[in-house]
């Protein structure tokens, strides 16, 4: 498929380039005011919204209050698959994540499709995130910007090996010739897998502090199952791409650093579960893209951003 870059009618105008995807669940008064937001941006996105089976009425609200955003009811939870499907909705050749918690900063879009055009090998930037109320620095920031992964001299910033879906613009042919956002790994922590895929594909992951977006955490979550999937996600990641004397070490750093409780156990248990697929469809990393999950691993276990806490 080739892609076709529209280019912007303005430096301030609407912007044909890049669409909003934005999947929902049971936060039906987040979720509009996540839509006003969206509205608001002086780039005009084209929004897909995918509701994934809420009952709380989410999708007729989003109905009657914001009939211009692209409605997709799923009648169940699709997880971050609910991505996949609202992608294929879009004709814009870039594709912003956005959660029901979180905003992009007017301008953010333009900038974050500016460096995709100009970078045909760019798969995916990653912005800069403030935290609300009080638009403080997030602290995956530091973490993003001294990204120890190398890139090549062309990057417009530094290179990444994963990246946060809440907070970045794909490239939406990238997206799909990698398959999108994996149906087993359904949500938390499912980022990297596809990074990984699209390192070894070919693509470049990018942190630009320019590109900002704004995350006032819901509180209208489930902490453990959160960490439960997310902690599940990380191994099955580790058991599908890493090879096998990193694979141990890896396994033996992320259940050393989380809490010894029954949500661990749990994940564990999960992990475990699934192991007959994993080794089915395991694909260990080529020696390039392995290179960048090494450099990361000192930071991910002195990280205070990437805890398995809840």
């Amino acid at each position: 498929m080739t892609e076709t870059a529209a280019a912007p009618t303005s430096a301030t105008g609407p912007d044909e380039r890049v669409a909003v995807v934005m999947i929902t669940y049971n936060r039906r008064d987040e979720a509009l005011l996540a839509l006003t937001r969206l509205r608001e941006l002086p780039e005009r996105p084209h929004v897909v919204v995918v509701d994934n089976g809420s009952a709380d009425g989410t999708a007729d609200a989003i109905r009657e209050r914001h009939p211009w955003a692209e409605l997709v009811a799923s009648p169940v939870n699709l997880g971050a698959v609910g991505r996949n499907v609202a992608l294929e909705r879009v004709d814009a050749p870039f594709v912003a994540f956005c959660d029901d918690d979180t905003w992009w900063e007017p301008g953010s879009l333009r900038r974050a499709a500016d460096a995709l055009e100009a970078h045909p090998r760019l798969g995916v930037v990653t912005g800069r995130i403030l935290v609300e109320p009080g638009s403080r620095e997030d602290p995956i920031n530091a973490e993003l910007l001294h990204s120890p992964v190398e890139g090549p001299e062309w990057m417009p910033g530094p290179a990444l090996g994963s990246f946060l879906a809440g907070a970045s613009v794909v490239r939406r042919t990238a997206f799909r010739e990698v398959g999108g956002f994996s149906e087993r790994l359904w949500l938390g922590g499912e980022e990297e897998l596809l990074a990984a895929d699209l390192a070894t594909a070919g693509w470049e992951l990018v942190h630009l502090p320019e590109v900002v977006v704004h995350h006032q955490a819901s509180t209208v979550r489930d902490p453990h199952l959160r960490r439960r999937h997310g902690l599940r996600n990380t191994l099955w990641f580790i058991w599908l791409r890493r090879p096998l004397r990193a694979a141990l070490r890896r396994t033996r750093d992320v259940v050393g650093a989380a809490p010894q409780d029954g949500v661990t156990a749990l994940a564990l248990l999960d992990a475990l579960r699934g192991a007959p697929w994993v080794l089915r469809e395991r694909r260990p990393l080529p020696e390039r893209v392995e290179r960048r999950f090494l450099a990361l691993e000192e930071s991910q276990r002195s990280s205070a951003a990437r805890r398995y806490v809840s």
